[in-house]
């Protein structure tokens, strides 16, 4: 019943970032600068998404005559149109957000880690082609690449979309604009904390 509900809430969330994405506007960068992530990835989807529209056009056309298998099969691949534009809006309007205090991981409608900056150890430009899955380690990737690596200093929990938790102390990630991610937050870990504020 958890994981209906949450693939339901993952299906609400694309609904949502397509009607940003039409209108323009992203959620989630008003308190912070955005990094995009959403351009290394948008000439599969988009050739994706017309492989998946000649593929409609195709079987409309055979399956004319059965009626109840025509609709069945214009239904899904309706939907599989629907659900590759949403994921592409849903990483337009989802960004990476450096905010004052932490630094938000985000993967279209299905990730949204927040890292407190005091938790970053270190963070490099560091370009991967390949990731093998490991124990506290989390690969963000895109198109099969990560450019930034992030070392923690204490783990943060990652929620999967289906529910599951798991301690990570290193992540990895992909920005269009890698090396100004790096910039930004290692100014934003060696900024001055502000000074409490003094009894009056």
């Amino acid at each position: 019943m958890r994981t209906a509900y949450r693939l339901v809430l993952h299906e609400l969330r694309l609904s949502a970032c397509l009607v940003l994405w039409v209108a323009r506007r992203t959620r989630g960068t008003r308190q912070g600068r955005a990094f995009g992530y959403a351009r290394g990835q948008s000439a599969i989807l988009f050739g994706f998404t017309f492989v998946c529209v000649v593929e409609t056009v195709v079987m409309s056309v055979l399956l004319y005559r059965w009626p109840t298998v025509h609709h069945v099969v214009l239904f899904l691949d309706v939907y599989t149109v629907f659900f590759v534009i949403g994921l592409h809006a849903a990483s337009v309007v989802r960004p990476h957000v450096l905010e004052p205090g932490a630094l938000r991981i985000r993967k279209a409608a299905h990730l949204d880690l927040r890292i407190p900056l005091e938790r970053i150890a270190a963070v490099r430009r560091e370009l991967r082609m390949s990731h093998e899955k490991a124990d506290g380690v989390l690969d963000v990737e895109v198109g099969g690449q990560t450019t930034v690596t992030l070392e923690l200093a204490e783990p943060v929990t990652h929620v999967t979309l289906l529910g599951r938790r798991r301690d990570v102390s290193l992540v990895r990630v992909y920005a269009d604009e890698a090396d100004a991610l790096v910039q930004a937050v290692t100014r934003a870990r060696s900024a001055p904390s502000p000074l409490p504020d003094l009894p009056a």
